[in-house]
């Protein structure tokens, strides 16, 4: 194969009701693809799961996200099963869903005395929130911290303070939608996924040429973005609040699912499937 497609799940390719907006759910056909608390909780249009599926068969896919295993595991992602998964935001990678301790291993080295433990980012945490405007404190994988904000609520200064906080020990800090991260900064998905790309040009699955596209919505995704042949990320999110771009960066027209389709239709163009596009997906 000639491409090595990594793409951020949560806000790019799969969508909560609140983040497609009313309007959309009113007026897409939707798949469910998770189930949470018996309730579900994230979609995709029916033309996303079509070409998703397609794309698969024609170029390896990498579905690579800030969740934790246990997160992305409720994902009945349409395409699947694949070969490998980045999660926890670089911190694991899943080989036929199950994790591999090496990487893991590895990740856990290059944290070692690259700044403050978590435990240290903790502490200093709960010194700057209340339960006035924050719904939870949760650590993910014994790697990283994150809080669920009521945005209204929320101290205008806090974000600010906090990333000040956290890069001058080591730590990034991103906020995508209720949900404000603090990761150490070691820990990225474009490293993990370079080396799912060593690994499958070793074993002949990818020629060492394929090149490698990546689509993301957040701070998070942007050292993937940035070590992508060619990247996309979607007129929606937290990098379309920051304003942020790059060069050779593509942007969706489109905003909620309606940009997943076209991030999907623009993946599936450079793979070859351009012109074979489902009706549905070309008529959005």
């Amino acid at each position: 194969m000639t491409a090595l497609i990594a793409t951020d799940l949560d806000r790019t390719m799969i969508y909560s009701r609140t983040a497609m907006g009313d309007a959309q759910f009113a007026t897409l056909d939707t798949v469910c693809v998770e189930i949470y608390q018996n309730a579900p909780l994230s979609y995709m249009a029916d033309a996303a799961v079509d070409l998703l599926r397609r794309l698969a068969r024609a170029a390896v896919v990498v579905p690579t996200t800030t969740r934790t295993p246990a997160q992305y595991e409720r994902i009945d992602l349409p395409g699947g099963p694949f070969r490998y998964a980045v999660v926890s935001n670089g911190g694991r990678i899943l080989v036929d869903g199950t994790d591999d301790p090496a990487w893991r291993r590895h990740v856990e080295s290059e944290v070692a005395g690259a700044g403050a433990t978590l435990d240290e980012v903790l502490a200093e945490l709960r010194t700057r929130i209340d339960d006035s405007w924050v719904t939870a404190l949760r650590t993910a994988d014994d790697l990283f911290c994150y809080l669920v904000v009521d945005t209204s609520a929320q101290p205008t200064e806090f974000l600010m303070q906090w990333h000040d906080w956290c890069a001058a020990r080591g730590w990034t800090v991103s906020q995508q939608g209720r949900k404000i991260y603090a990761t150490p900064q070691p820990v990225t998905k474009s490293a993990a996924v370079a080396e799912v790309r060593r690994r499958l040009v070793a074993d002949g699955t990818i020629d060492a040429a394929a090149l490698l596209y990546a689509a993301g919505d957040g701070w998070l995704d942007t050292d993937l973005l940035l070590a992508a042949d060619h990247a996309i990320r979607p007129r929606h999110g937290e990098l379309e609040s920051l304003g942020w771009s790059a060069p050779g960066l593509t942007v969706t027209d489109e905003t909620g699912a309606l940009a997943g389709i076209e991030i999907l239709r623009w993946f599936g163009e450079r793979c070859g499937l351009g012109d074979d596009a489902p009706a549905a997906a070309r008529a959005n």
